[in-house]
């Protein structure tokens, strides 16, 4: 495993995020931005952010909040009250980019209105996340990236043909809906510091980009009125693709559509015969005959170990890939080789092996520098950079207010 270290410029340097979100896809986000070098400031009530609590503790730990937590200055802020605001318009004058994700009701109960918050600084980027966006009639339904994948049409998508429609068990819609907001964040920087524009609104809703995996069932449905359904790991009209059990019991993907992949496929199998060629060796003839195509296919890795399989196709310039599990992928000389996997340390959880930020940029890396800090751990340094003293942080303290 890699350490992330070192000191190589920073993408987003000078650019500061205030983090209003919380739990999963707005924090997310912010960290991102983090670690594209951002100096990203999260802002919690003084009990702390709820997914503090959340999943797996290692010395008190929560391994969620150490890695969304990362690369940002932790302070305590109660924006219920009036100081509280106070100091919140003071940070939002020295920032770039707000983060929120806020219900509509609490939104304008905490006066953190896009309207609001351009208002005390014109040149603000507000990234908004949100289930259904700032707009339309479910603007203030309550939501989260499960329900995205639903609403969308993910979840109807996934699963057996014959089965129920099944949720992932990852937060696909929590990470796509971050990955948006970063993109609307960076494009919104450039149009305000490159092309001489001002501040702007970043609607970022859950449910939009999961909808685009959904354009070919919706470019579907629209032409011809016909809605597709679940179809396992296939993609009608594309064969063969699909998850197949190898002889020694394990599984790979493989998926080669086109004509000439066919071609190689029948090759590398051994099963180049003339009524195959005639069945499966043009696009429009494996429309017909996918199901046998498919069956052929997984009739061949049935017969072959799971690590032939990989080379066998690998070597004829077939799309192969075992179906790794976290073992595998720890294990996987590629991945060791990329140094996608880090070793970075946290004060209380100790050292933990976590995904490299991504994307890759040769001159300025992204880096992880630190974890999630404690509750109000950047206290002193942040406030002091608004002009607070010692003494009066510890009468905000003591009137709850950070």
């Amino acid at each position: 495993m890699l350490r992330h270290m070192g000191s190589a410029p920073r993408a987003l340097e000078g650019v500061r995020v205030l983090d209003l979100g919380t739990l999963y896809a707005g924090p997310a986000l912010a960290a991102m931005l983090g670690d594209l070098g951002a100096d990203v400031i999260k802002v919690e009530p003084p009990g702390g952010d709820s997914l503090r609590q959340l999943g797996q503790k290692v010395g008190g730990q929560s391994l969620v909040w150490a890695m969304t937590g990362r690369n940002k200055r932790a302070v305590t802020l109660d924006l219920g009250q009036e100081r509280g605001q106070e100091i919140l318009r003071s940070l939002l004058v020295r920032s770039d980019v707000v983060v929120e994700n806020f219900p509509l009701p609490a939104q304008r109960r905490l006066h953190c209105t896009y309207e609001e918050l351009r208002a005390v600084n014109p040149r603000l980027i507000v990234v908004s996340v949100s289930c259904y966006g700032r707009s339309g009639p479910y603007s203030e339904r309550v939501g989260n990236g499960t329900l995205a994948e639903a609403f969308a049409g993910l979840t109807h998508m996934t699963g057996e043909a014959d089965g129920p429609p099944l949720l992932t068990s990852l937060p696909i819609g929590d990470v796509l809906a971050s990955v948006q907001g970063v993109i609307g964040a960076l494009a919104a920087c450039y149009h305000r510091d490159a092309g001489g524009g001002g501040g702007q609104h970043v609607d970022v809703s859950m449910y939009e980009p999961v909808l685009q995996f959904l354009t070919n069932p919706i470019l579907r449905y629209g032409h011809s009125g016909v809605s597709e359904s679940r179809a396992g790991s296939r993609i009608p009209g594309s064969a063969p693709r699909n998850t197949y059990r190898t002889r020694d019991g394990r599984w790979v993907v493989i998926s080669a559509v086109t004509d000439r992949m066919v071609a190689r496929l029948l090759q590398a199998m051994g099963r180049d015969s003339p009524a195959n060629r005639e069945r499966f060796g043009r696009q429009p003839d494996r429309v017909r005959n996918e199901l046998e195509m498919d069956a052929e296919v997984a009739d061949w890795v049935a017969q072959t170990d799971g690590d032939a399989v990989v080379e066998t196709l690998a070597a004829a310039a077939i799309p192969v890939s075992a179906v790794n599990d976290a073992a595998a992928i720890f294990a996987d000389p590629h991945i060791a080789a990329r140094g996608n996997l880090l070793e970075v340390t946290d004060p209380r959880a100790g050292p933990l092996r976590v995904p490299a930020p991504t994307p890759r940029l040769s001159e300025t890396p992204a880096r992880i520098r630190w974890t999630g800090p404690e509750v109000g751990q950047h206290n002193r340094e942040v406030y002091a950079e608004l002009g607070l003293d010692d003494s009066e942080l510890e009468a905000l303290r003591e009137a709850g207010v950070v």
